[in-house]
């Protein structure tokens, strides 16, 4: 027996353990290929199947492998990630600060982008859920929110949650889901958003150029999504400007 497969046996208990409805042959298949992940320190899939403990006449009898176990619709990822995840989010939790979750999308190849959900565990983001799209801008509000309502009922009910995001992410319609769920937020504005504060109309361009570092209670865009805004000093971009967390404005 490898490593891989002493690995993968060890990740196959844990699976039997956490998901107990799980059909086996997927478990196996599942464990094996994560063991290899590990082992190989990769997702390519030339360097997976390069390491991938199976007989095989050849390599690519082995990409084909991988190539119909990651296409099989039975697997489900969030079923698969859930009891991992709540476990993660109960135990840091658990130390009374606030879960502070992180969005962020990433290009993975020339067609496709992924957006990911981590959680901030130490010094290093986490991943609990994602999503692929074939696309070559940002993933729009509704798959975020697919996401996020994905990933919402694995947290505990006593625990705050602060959501991190990029300018991607500084829209009205998701600065209301945080809302709606008392989830708290620091979101990354877009330049040339319209900011209104009392008689107040500008763009958080404008707002960072005229050095407005806080503004409490301000509605943004058309939607009139009202929030509280901050602009860090030290930020390198001065065309945009951090969403102040919900409560307390």
């Amino acid at each position: 027996m490898t490593g891989i497969e002493r690995l993968a046996d060890g990740i196959k208990a844990e699976l039997e353990q956490l998901l107990p409805e799980q059909r086996k042959t997927q478990r196996g298949k599942l464990s094996l290929l994560v063991a290899t992940m590990l082992d190989a320190r990769s997702a390519n899939l030339m360097d997976l199947a390069a390491a991938l403990p199976l007989e095989a006449d050849r390599t690519d009898m082995r990409d084909q492998w991988i190539a119909r176990f990651l296409a099989n619709p039975l697997v489900d990822p969030d079923k698969v990630m859930a009891p991992f995840a709540r476990q993660v989010l109960e135990r840091l939790a658990g130390g009374g600060e606030p879960l502070a979750l992180i969005l962020d999308q990433s290009t993975i190849s020339d067609r496709h982008q992924v957006l990911m959900l981590a959680v901030r565990f130490g010094d290093r983001a986490l991943p609990l859920a994602w999503r692929v799209e074939a696309t070559e801008g940002a993933i729009g509000f509704e798959i975020q929110k697919a996401l996020l309502d994905a990933v919402a009922p694995w947290v505990p009910p006593s625990a705050s949650v602060t959501l991190l995001g990029d300018r991607f992410y500084g829209t009205a319609d998701l600065i209301g889901w945080c809302q709606e769920r008392d989830w708290d937020y620091r979101l990354r504005l877009k330049g040339n958003l319209v900011v209104v504060a009392g008689d107040m109309r500008r763009t958080a361009k404008a707002c960072a150029a005229e050095r407005v570092f806080y503004l409490e209670n301000v509605e943004l865009t058309g939607r009139r999504a009202r929030i509280g805004i901050i602009h860090d000093p030290g930020t390198p971009n001065p065309g945009s400007s951090p969403c102040r967390p919900s409560r307390g404005i």
